[in-house]
Order: C-alpha cells, then sequence, then structure tokens
C-alpha cells in the first residue's frame, strides 16, 4: 500500500480515536476557542486530509454493489458522481467535530499561539515539509522493520534449533 495511504488511513485512525477519546460528558466549548481551533487547522492546513472522506465512502459503498450488480455498473458510477457532489457539503460536520475536538483539549489562547506560529514562515516551512519528512520516515521505518524481521527470524530459528525443533 502506498505511503501517502497509510498516512492518510493514519489520519483517519487518529481522528476517530480522537472522537471516541472525548468523555460524553465533555463540557462544550466557548464558541471562541471552537473558532480558533478552526482558524489553527486552516493556518496548518490539516483539513486537507479529511477532503477524500465524502469520495471515499461513496466509492466503497459503490464497490461493494457493483460484484453483485455488474449489469448496472455504468449506473452505479453515475449515481456515485452525484452522491459525491451532493454530500461534499458533509465536510463540514467533519470539521466542526474536528475543531471541537481541539477546542476541548486546547484553550483558546493556545489555539491563537498555534495560528499565529502556523502563519510564521518556520510554521509554513513546517506545513509544507512535513507530509514529505512524515513520508519518508514511515519508509525508512518499514526498510528498518523489513530488515528488523530478518533478525528476529533468524534468531527464532536459531533458538528453536537448539531446542530441537527446526524451522
Amino acid at each position: 500500500m502506498h505511503i501517502t495511504m497509510l498516512s492518510r488511513f493514519a489520519a483517519l485512525a487518529v481522528f476517530a480515536g480522537c472522537l471516541l477519546a472525548v468523555p460524553a460528558a465533555a463540557q462544550e466549548p466557548a464558541p471562541g476557542a471552537i473558532a480558533a481551533a478552526r482558524d489553527m487547522l486552516a493556518a496548518k492546513g490539516s483539513m486537507r486530509v479529511f477532503d477524500a472522506i465524502i469520495p471515499r465512502v461513496v466509492d466503497s459503498v459503490k464497490n461493494s454493489l457493483l460484484p453483485t450488480n455488474l449489469n448496472v455498473s455504468r449506473e452505479l458510477n453515475e449515481v456515485a458522481a452525484v452522491l459525491t457532489k451532493e454530500y461534499d457539503a458533509k465536510r463540514e460536520e467533519v470539521s466542526a467535530d474536528v475543531a471541537r475536538i481541539f477546542a476541548q483539549r486546547f484553550s483558546e489562547k493556545e489555539l491563537k499561539d498555534l495560528t499565529a506560529f502556523y502563519k510564521t514562515p518556520l510554521g509554513q516551512k513546517l506545513v509544507r515539509e512535513e507530509p514529505a519528512a512524515i513520508e519518508e520516515s514511515f519508509q525508512r521505518a518499514q526498510r528498518w522493520a523489513d530488515q528488523f524481521t530478518e533478525t528476529v527470524m533468524s534468531r527464532f530459528r536459531s533458538e528453536m534449533q537448539k531446542r530441537g525443533h527446526p524451522i
């Protein structure tokens, strides 16, 4: 699976985890804190990660219907295009939830400070460079894990052979 796709899935998993981690009785943050969270997320460009949610969900449903409805695949594709456009506005629900999550975890002042940082040249550089740095980190970590797996497998075989169980 491509690293960018893994990054997106990881971001979605983090988002889902954040949603689940908020206690049901959590106090609703002040409107100013939510607005500050939206500003910070916009300055950081964080919401781009969720841009593909609607098309992914629509495609997933369409693809689940295709195997048993091959004779209407053209129509399913047409409906998918219509639904993707129709439901695009639902991204606002995700945006509102994410802003609320951040507003529950950071004060309004902290969010404003973060926004100010992300608007600085260094903050903008972080926004530009972080995705590539994370992707390269995942690639290197995967190569390391692959090599380490070979080391661990070799040790398992060696230890099991000592115990009379060649693997």
